[in-house]
């Protein structure tokens, strides 16, 4: 393995328009050209300082391998790249099924990888997306590390943002805020005032810190608060729904209402409730976000925001080849959500 332990050469950066090599790369990261090559194939015996030197130089030259270079160009891999926070997430998981297939019919080959909600993982994953050649990619939310959209920017890779919307950046998505607040409001209109959150963390998660804004601009809106002992972060699973609601009925007082971040949260949620000997709705009401398919066979069936997941896979795809390809696109691409009231929601209990 290479050490790189030894002084290190003053490193000459190529004129402005000179083409960057390999050779360019190696001087600048103090290694051989060899591992240069085996970091860029994901060769896993190379030392991690050398490996961090090497996509550094990367970074720093705004180098990527010729032959995807050219590929880039030309706009001839017919492949799309695609980075999502997690597979294990089904929400993503049936986006990226959708756009798979639609790539498929239209030719066009899908490569996916995962970045666990960390941005440097993300930057690796898509850095190593182009230097196998892409001709577009899916990203999930704005929040991003500060070099990404640069990187992209300046290789004129076609990107878009989804499951959000952008100011500045093409999106297609829609406005969680808006969705959560929408949310909110019904449970107020039931009569609930003690709501409570089971929220996704929101640590480099904008979808989850924004529909956590939703439920605080609805109850602001009424004179209300979210108190800090009814609003949890959980990863999203349905065991860690369940952990947060038994901590949820564990306090002094406890909510009428708990919204939850997403369905496989309020699954957890609703089982952890029956388990604690209440009902659902009468004793409380259970929300969750994207109506996936078990949402309407739960027991009791979950009220939730419905989100096509798929319509967001499909028109991510037209949106990515339609311009790597140079045609006209819109930049903003607002899919609707709504609101699917079923029966683990009701009025409160005038006396709890």
């Amino acid at each position: 393995m290479e050490q790189g332990t030894g002084p290190r050469k003053r490193f000459r950066t190529p004129p402005e328009g000179a083409q960057v090599s390999v050779i360019d790369v190696a001087r600048a990261a103090g290694v051989s050209t060899a591992t240069v090559s085996r970091v860029l194939n994901g060769v896993t015996t190379v030392a991690e300082d050398a490996v961090q030197r090497v996509r550094r130089a990367c970074r720093d030259l705004n180098y990527i391998p010729n032959g995807a270079a050219r590929a880039l160009s030309s706009r001839r891999t017919r492949t799309i790249g695609a980075v999502v926070p997690s597979i294990e997430n089904s929400g993503f998981a049936v986006a990226i099924g959708a756009l798979q297939r639609w790539l498929d019919a239209a030719g066009y080959t899908l490569f996916v990888a995962s970045s666990d909600y960390d941005p440097i993982a993300e930057l690796r994953e898509c850095s190593l997306l182009m230097a196998r050649g892409i001709d577009g990619l899916l990203l999930v939310g704005g929040e991003h590390h500060p070099e990404l959209v640069p990187m992209l920017e300046h290789q004129e890779l076609p990107f878009v943002e989804t499951w959000t919307l952008s100011d500045t950046h093409p999106c297609v998505g829609f406005d969680n805020v808006e969705a959560a607040r929408r949310l909110t409001e019904y449970l107020l209109d039931l009569g609930h005032v003690d709501i409570g959150v089971i929220a996704g963390r929101m640590l480099h998660n904008d979808r989850a810190a924004n529909r956590v804004a939703g439920v605080r601009q609805a109850l602001e809106a009424r004179g209300l608060k979210l108190p800090a002992e009814w609003m949890i972060e959980r990863p999203y699973r349905i065991l860690e729904g369940r952990l947060a609601m038994r901590s949820l009925l564990a306090r002094a007082t406890r909510p009428t209402a708990v919204i939850c971040g997403n369905d496989q949260l309020a699954f957890g949620a609703l089982i952890e409730a029956k388990e604690s000997g209440l009902s659902v709705p009468e004793d409380i009401s259970v929300t969750g976000f994207n109506d996936l398919d078990f949402a309407a066979y739960l027991d009791p069936p979950l009220t939730t925001i419905s989100v096509p997941a798929d319509n967001i896979g499909v028109t991510a795809g037209e949106y990515l080849v339609n311009r790597s390809n140079g045609k006209a696109v819109l930049r903003v691409n607002e899919i609707q959500t709504r609101l699917v009231v079923r029966s683990s929601t009701g009025r409160v209990r005038s006396i709890q």
